[in-house]
């Protein structure tokens, strides 16, 4: 009976969902309806006039700030870290909303969602600004996970209360579930900041059952057509007035109209952290310094903002979010506005247009922890002022700074000492006015010696360039190595952006850096400095001061915090032309003596960055190499093709033509295919798409090659059928397969040997950990496998083709013309090719990416000066010989005491017609 009730109630749910614009079935819908919402909000007969969209009700029932708790079953497998970061959304359907009978109850279907965010999404991702060749990404766009409810019911207006009926799916699961959702929005006093929806989504299933879920008690935030600023008298009222040094000091923001207003606060005031004054720093006494509440476990070191509604003329609603680790926000932010009343408090602001600052009074969310339906908004005695700084330094590097504070007396429960905050990794760019003062220059000065300045030694970046940012490796005096990246802040006047700034003619000039270290070199935590100094483009030279900020090892930061200007920091920028290995190289060294507790050993900084320009041109020249591997693969197809022309003619030279050599050749096209190894753009591709970021072209141009590649495989194949054929007719095949098994015990050993050597020669060779770039630049060191060492002998194999057929004439002692000209010189030209294009590219380009490799790849052969020149002399040497065997007989090649022996002589057939007429004559 339940699983009845159950299916009826989904097929009338689906079947109303989808007829927006017809009549609900009154009957069936009121009945089911009846039994669960008729106390809530009674049902009432549907009139045929739509509600008016210009009183905003839409809007007023609308939701996407909440906050739940329940409904575990929903979300199999999340934890509760994951669950952090899902959102909760709630959408009337604007043309499905009816004025009913009774005038304050109102017909509507709606849509229920729980958002769920990207895996590995985070909010940073590529915010260093560091000059890379960025992975290009899915051409479908990811889509976050969503769980959907639609629903059918009723509003009323006089008392707010929401009560609808549908079904909906859990996460992963086919099973629809009926459910009942219940909302209860703010009448009385709609529209300021303590106004909260309250509610819950139940279902209606059996417990146990597999659509069931435990209620779903929900808590949002509402969106008001017309909302009262409460708080804030007039917009502005009870603002901080304590001066940070005026209006003069501070940037003025335009907020012209809300779009403007909320896109400034979520680019340039969104993240923050937190600076605990030294009250704080005793453990006993932490607790009275959580500006959420004193039962809260540890202190928070993070603080973001995130905006709610703005209204420029009148003021600004934020959420006020705490979290001990950024790491929370960067997933949290994934999807939507997150609300969580455990760590955020509700707030109003208005911009100060007198001293140029926000100013935010926020409340916390109170009696919500042992049920949602007792919360409300309360102690409204939080402060919060947040300015944007005219001018930076080298010490003061936030371009948002501010304070939080109480408003209650110190001995009042919920007071909390002021904590000041500054921006992390907020943007900068937009923020008209700001500018960068340097106060290390004259220390610069003193401290860097220049190396004199050489002509005619190249070109070196431009400082307004992409080039003055690039990843770095630093080592210490220990030999420990980090991962780190630097990137200009300011050049000279100008805040760093390449594609905006405009160069100038000086050939010096003044620069500041944020450098930071990834892992653990000089302590046991991440290092960032900031730096300024002077570069001279002529030389490459960059010196600079560096300062390092000093955090104490708590929990939490405080403000009396320590900073270490006593650094210097060279860097030398490689020449962009230059024909040698040039890595960036630098240093970073304390001037401190060695007995100061601040003192640290010399770190030894260097970087293979590839050049902006490099980069380009191994794009260009990729597009060149396609080509390349199109035009080679379709030479093979033609080659043999005329080879199959050939015997086609020539049927009587198949069995001459070598079993092995066929073979090798053979599968030589085949294991690239299956292994996609070997066919130009091999395993790499991938990552060259990664590292390079080409576009579509690559994965179309290797369709195709993959495409001429089988042609060529199937017409070498259709040739070894051929000529196994042919050895099963042919009156001699025993001494043919004779002579192919010598063939086969001279050349097999012959490469398992040359395979061995190859193997340990490279092996050898890789042990002294070669640079992947070749002469200068390098993304990371990969791992060397004794795979890669077999793929490159394959490949020598393959250019020497032509060894088993020599051999095969060499036993037969043959002169028969079995392989055509066109063939195994047009073959032997094919492989030759990419050893010239390779001494080509080696002498041509200063550098050379191997990541970026589609023809001549220096994983698919043996590619060295020396093998350019060997390779193709010895593929010529064996085509030589091929040609001298077919005319002059397969022992030609050898001194005349060793041709003695009878050759092979083909006997011409009669039939038996012929042989009749010869008897009777």
């Amino acid at each position: 009976m339940q699983l009845l009730r159950r299916i009826a109630f989904f097929l009338l749910s689906f079947a109303c969902l989808h007829l927006a614009d017809a009549k609900t079935p009154a009957v069936a819908f009121i009945s089911y309806y009846s039994k669960f919402c008729h106390q809530t909000v009674p049902e009432s007969p549907e009139t045929s006039k739509p509600v008016n969209s210009a009183t905003g009700e839409d809007r007023t029932l609308y939701f996407d700030i909440a906050y739940f708790t329940g409904g575990s079953q929903i979300f199999p497998g999340k934890s509760s870290l994951d669950s952090d970061g899902i959102t909760l959304s709630f959408h009337p359907k604007r043309r499905t909303m009816f004025v009913t009978e009774n005038p304050d109850v109102i017909k509507l279907q709606a849509t229920l969602k729980f958002h769920l965010p990207p895996r590995g999404y985070s909010m940073w991702q590529g915010n260093r600004n560091l000059r890379e060749i960025h992975f290009r990404g899915p051409r479908i766009p990811v889509r976050t996970k969503s769980v959907g409810f639609e629903f059918f019911g009723f509003w009323s207006r006089k008392n707010g209360e929401l009560c609808m009926v549908g079904s909906g799916s859990s996460l992963g699961s086919s099973h629809a579930a009926s459910v009942v959702l219940r909302l209860k929005y703010p009448v009385s006093d709609p529209g300021n900041v303590s106004s909260l929806i309250l509610g819950s989504l139940e279902s209606v299933s059996p417990g146990g059952s597999l659509d069931y879920f435990e209620p779903v008690s929900i808590l949002a935030v509402p969106h008001f057509s017309e909302y009262k600023y409460s708080l804030m008298s007039g917009g502005k009222g009870n603002c901080l007035r304590r001066s940070d040094g005026g209006m003069e000091a501070n940037l003025p923001l335009e907020l012209k109209d809300q779009s403007v207003c909320l896109s400034q606060l979520y680019q340039h005031a969104r993240s923050f952290e937190l600076e605990y004054g030294s009250e704080c720093s005793d453990i006993s006494n932490s607790s009275k310094c959580n500006p959420l509440t004193a039962d809260s476990q540890g202190l928070p070191g993070f603080m973001t903002i995130q905006g709610i509604r703005c209204e420029p003329n009148r003021g600004i609603r934020v959420l006020v979010g705490f979290h001990k680790s950024i790491e929370y926000w960067s997933r949290a932010f994934g999807y939507g506005r997150v609300f969580n009343p455990n760590s955020m408090l509700l707030g109003e602001g208005a911009w100060d247009e007198k001293e140029n600052k926000l100013c935010v009074i926020a409340c916390r969310v109170l009696g919500f922890n042992r049920s949602l339906h007792n919360a409300s908004v309360g102690d409204c005695s939080i402060q919060l002022n947040l300015r944007f700084p005219k001018k930076m330094t080298i010490q003061h590097r936030s371009n948002v700074v501010g304070q939080i504070s109480s408003s209650k007396s110190v001995s009042d429960a919920g007071y909390f000492p002021p904590i000041g905050f500054h921006g992390t990794k907020n943007k900068v760019r937009g923020l008209p006015g700001l500018k960068y003062d340097y106060t290390m220059l004259d220390l610069v000065g003193k401290s860097c010696v220049e190396k004199k300045i050489k002509k005619g030694k190249g070109t070196y970046p431009s400082p307004y360039s992409y080039d003055m940012r690039f990843d770095m490796s630093v080592t210490n005096s220990k030999g420990q190595k980090a991962e780190g990246d630097a990137s200009p802040f300011f050049v000279g006047e100008q805040f760093y952006e390449p594609y905006r700034m405009h160069s100038g003619t000086n050939s010096r000039l003044n620069l500041s850096y944020r450098i930071t270290f990834t892992h653990q070199v000089l302590s046991n935590r991440s290092v960032d400095f900031s730096a300024e100094g002077t570069y001279n483009k002529e030389n490459g030279m960059l010196c600079m001061i560096g300062c390092r900020h000093l955090v104490s090892h708590i929990k939490h930061p405080t403000r009396n915090e320590t900073t270490d200007c006593k650094i210097l920091i060279t860097m030398q920028f490689a020449s962009l032309n230059s024909k040698a290995r040039a890595d960036i190289k630098g240093s970073i060294e304390s001037t401190r003596g060695k007995e100061d507790p601040l003192y640290f050993a010399k770190l030894q900084i260097s970087s293979h960055s590839i050049y902006i320009k490099q980069a380009a041109d191994s794009i260009w020249r990729m597009d060149i190499e396609i080509l390349l591997v199109l035009v080679t693969n379709t030479l093979s197809c033609i080659f043999v093709g005329l080879q199959l022309y050939h015997v086609s003619k020539h049927p009587d030279a198949l069995p001459f033509l070598s079993f092995v050599m066929l073979l090798v050749l053979t599968l030589g096209h085949m294991i690239p295919l299956l292994l996609n190894f070997e066919a130009m753009f091999g395993a790499a591709s991938s990552r060259q798409n990664v590292f390079l970021g080409s576009g579509g072209w690559l994965e179309v141009n290797e369709i195709v090659v993959r495409m001429v590649t089988m042609v060529a495989f199937l017409l070498q194949f259709r040739l070894l059928q051929l000529t196994w054929s042919s050895r099963q007719t042919a009156e001699s095949r025993k001494n043919l397969w004779l002579c192919e098994r010598r063939v086969v015990y001279l050349s097999l050993p012959l490469y398992v040997a040359g395979g061995l050597i190859a193997w340990y020669a490279h092996h050898w060779k890789n042990s002294y950990n070669r640079p992947y770039l070749q002469t200068r630049h390098r993304f990371y060191q990969p791992q060397h496998y004794p795979w890669d060492d077999f793929k490159s002998y394959a490949g020598l194999i393959l250019d020497g083709f032509l060894l088993p057929q020599i051999v095969f004439n060499l036993f037969l002692n043959s002169s028969e013309h079995a392989l055509s000209l066109s063939f195994y010189m047009g073959t032997t030209i094919v492989r030759l090719l990419p050893h010239a294009y390779d001494l080509y590219r080696a002498h041509s380009s200063s550098w050379y990416l191997d990541l970026s490799y589609i023809y001549a790849n220096h994983r698919q052969d043996f590619y060295s000066t020396s093998w350019n020149i060997i390779i193709p002399i010895g593929g010529l040497l064996f085509a030589a010989i091929i040609y001298s065997q077919q005319r002059f007989g397969g022992r030609c090649i050898l001194p005349k005491r060793f041709r003695a022996s009878s050759g092979y002589e083909k006997v011409p057939t009669i039939n038996s017609e012929e042989m009749t007429t010869y008897s009777q004559q």
